[in-house]
């Protein structure tokens, strides 16, 4: 088929009149399907109110409708599941895709591509880290580098990343690796590049687009010298909330379009658990550390064991990792991974041990076809500031629950003896009502609320600037910037 003929057929899909911008994507799209090179790979950069949600849901249903295959991922669940439902096809974390177990220890290799002549689709790639962490397990510890080898392993398989620039980088880096050309050109690829940077016009009465591509404006010419000041006047979409209404503004959407669609989004994990705290108290009226249809998140990679087995609740030292999980289809994923978010189903038999507290919990999640997970939780992450336990924590956790296997005496079984143990893997949790802006990233919510905290114009950051924006676009419907103050506001 030729490249025009393939476009008017995406256009006839997608519905609308296409932008410039759109169209030269379009033509970038039809060139980069028609290469012949070695390892074509295409970058379509867009910002937010660009209409590149819909146009890449119209070229990947096309090609579906011409019986070409795609595979669609993304970097978290939340972002899977948000680009599975713009394109009405099914979508994995790339973690799930391109991993796969090597030991019960938490290790992955990469898997084979048994795919061929295959376009993988990757949404959020802004996220995609290159930065290595000796503790994630996962392949080489470069996301980028092992989805670049996974993917064109393949015969006759190619790429397209998706992504936004003004969005936050991946936690360590400066920018977003898989966004810049260089790092993608350094992989040995023929690169197509396109940008959506025009606004649709529908989207201009959007007060959240309006001040998204403002504070959009301050990134790309560096002309953030104080801090930004935000339109209210006119929109009724986004919203200056004085702090004494949040109870009630947040009673109002938990009722009208739930709890799960429903999000705050603040700069630290610390004012991210007093939000949290807040919520369970004056809004939910909870009382317990942890009630049945509690929303939490998972703040570290777990390992699932590949048989399933029932949780021990009395002996204080099981020998093995000990959870059960049941999905939909009947297939247990190997992993669970930090920024999973999950619904309390039951809670039950609180306890202490070994300096922490733990409780046994079957755990829910949503953006997994509800698959239950019957499982061991830690709860003191739930009060913490920290992220997740600190370094100091699980060494303490390590050495209390070494001492239990001191009869082993080879090092090697002692070794693997702990790290099975069932309280040494406690699935580490948080509540999930407030989060910190990268845990929201790559999701979207009908509501959002937004409290930036205290900020002077000395405070100013690009990182700020890219927060902000990062923070406006997760919102739908509404966005709500809590304590907004009156210097950052336009008149």
């Amino acid at each position: 088929m030729k490249i025009p003929e393939f476009i008017s057929l995406i256009l006839d899909r997608f519905g609308f009149e296409p932008t410039a911008d759109q169209m030269n994507a379009l033509q970038c799209f039809g060139q980069f399907l028609a290469s012949r090179d070695e390892m074509p790979m295409m970058l379509m950069r867009g910002s937010a109110g660009t209409g590149k949600t819909s146009l890449v849901a119209a070229m990947v249903q096309t090609l579906v409708s011409l019986h070409q295959k795609v595979v669609l991922m993304a970097p978290t669940g939340r972002a899977a599941k948000v680009l599975s439902i713009s394109s009405s096809l099914p979508a994995s974390t790339i973690h799930r895709k391109i991993y796969r177990q090597k030991t019960m220890l938490g290790d992955f290799n990469l898997n084979d591509n048994l795919h061929t002549d295959t376009l993988f689709v990757i949404d959020e790639a802004s996220m995609i880290s290159t930065f290595s962490m000796s503790e994630t397990g996962f392949g080489s510890g470069n996301l980028l580098d092992d989805l670049v080898q996974f993917v064109y392993s393949g015969r006759n398989c190619r790429m397209l990343l998706i992504g936004d620039t003004a969005q936050l980088p991946p936690v360590g880096e400066d920018e977003s690796p898989a966004l810049i050309p260089e790092i993608l050109y350094g992989y040995g690829a023929t690169l197509y590049e396109c940008d959506l940077s025009e606004v649709l016009r529908q989207e201009q009465e959007s007060g959240i687009l309006y001040n998204a591509t403002a504070i959009r404006s301050l990134i790309q010419h560096e002309e953030a010298t104080e801090l930004p000041k935000l339109r209210f006047r006119g929109f009724s979409d986004i919203i200056s909330l004085p702090g004494n209404e949040i109870i009630d503004t947040l009673s109002s959407s938990y009722s009208r379009i739930g709890i799960d669609d429903t999000i705050v989004i603040t700069r630290s994990n610390k004012n991210a658990t007093m939000y949290n705290n807040g919520i369970r108290a004056q809004v939910l009226d909870r009382e317990e550390l942890l009630e049945r249809g509690d929303q939490v998140m998972i703040v570290k990679n777990h390992t699932l064991p590949t048989q399933n087995s029932n949780p021990s609740t009395q002996n204080p030292k099981p020998s093995t990792l000990n959870s059960k999980l049941s999905t939909l289809n009947n297939q247990q994923p190997s992993f669970i991974a930090n920024g999973d978010k999950a619904i309390v189903v039951r809670v039950r038999n609180f306890r202490e041990l070994y300096g922490f507290h733990f409780a046994d919990a079957i755990l829910r999640f949503p953006d997994y076809d509800d698959f239950e997970l019957d499982t061991i939780v830690l709860t003191d992450t739930l009060q913490s500031d920290a992220p997740a336990l600190t370094q100091e924590q699980s060494n303490a956790l390590f050495k209390a629950i070494e001492e239990d296997y001191a009869d082993i005496p080879r090092k090697a079984d002692r070794m693997k003896a702990i790290r099975e143990d069932a309280y040494f893997n406690a699935i580490q949790i948080k509540y999930a009502y407030a989060v910190t802006c990268h845990k929201a990233q790559g999701g979207q919510w009908s509501h959002v609320y937004i409290d930036q905290g205290y900020m002077t114009d000395d405070m100013l950051t690009p990182d700020y600037i890219h927060w902000l924006y990062t923070a406006i676009t997760r919102g739908k419907e509404r966005v709500y910037m809590v304590n907004w103050r009156k210097e950052q506001t336009q008149l």
